[in-house]
């Protein structure tokens, strides 16, 4: 996964014209004003980790190193209640065995910086833009990938273009 693959960016008029394509008018992710990731641990049970995404109202928490603070994952908590339901896992179980773990070799991930124009985060959610598939989130980081700045999902996407004026 090099560096010259992932910091590319792709001209806006390559990517199919969205019907809210005209409420961004060069808005970036930071016009979403998404709020700051919650990281957990691997070694975090699931029990903690559900309790800091019901205090802020999270959808998607990412995991971190202990150690490196590398990102290594992240907790969908919607799949996670599901697991719980299901007894595939319970709450004193540790997060790394409910997270989904981000796979290094072989993929390369698209870098989603607070400079992103919201045309390619959009596409992004929709699988283009160096995506295979619809994705419901994004993790935000500085352009070196070295911090987690936040997370935007598709509903984040949906509300600022309710909020902008036509």
């Amino acid at each position: 996964m090099g560096d010259d693959q992932l910091n590319g960016s792709v001209p806006v008029t390559a990517m199919a014209t969205s019907p809210w394509a005209h409420k961004y008018r060069g808005a970036t992710v930071e016009d979403l004003d998404p709020p700051p990731a919650l990281s957990c641990k691997p070694t975090d049970s699931i029990s903690y980790a559900l309790m800091n995404a019901y205090e802020r109202d999270y959808t998607h928490l990412t995991v971190v190193s202990e150690d490196t603070r590398a990102l290594l994952g992240y907790l969908n908590i919607p799949r996670l209640k599901q697991l719980l339901k299901d007894h595939k896992v319970i709450d004193m179980d540790h997060v790394e065995k409910a997270m989904q773990k981000f796979q290094r070799r072989g993929n390369v991930y698209k870098v989603i910086t607070m400079d992103t124009p919201l045309e390619e985060l959009e596409a992004f959610f929709n699988g283009g833009v160096h995506g295979n598939e619809p994705q419901s989130f994004a993790v935000v980081t500085d352009g070196s990938r070295r911090f987690v700045l936040g997370v935007a999902t598709r509903g984040d996407l949906e509300e600022f273009v309710k909020r902008r004026p036509a």
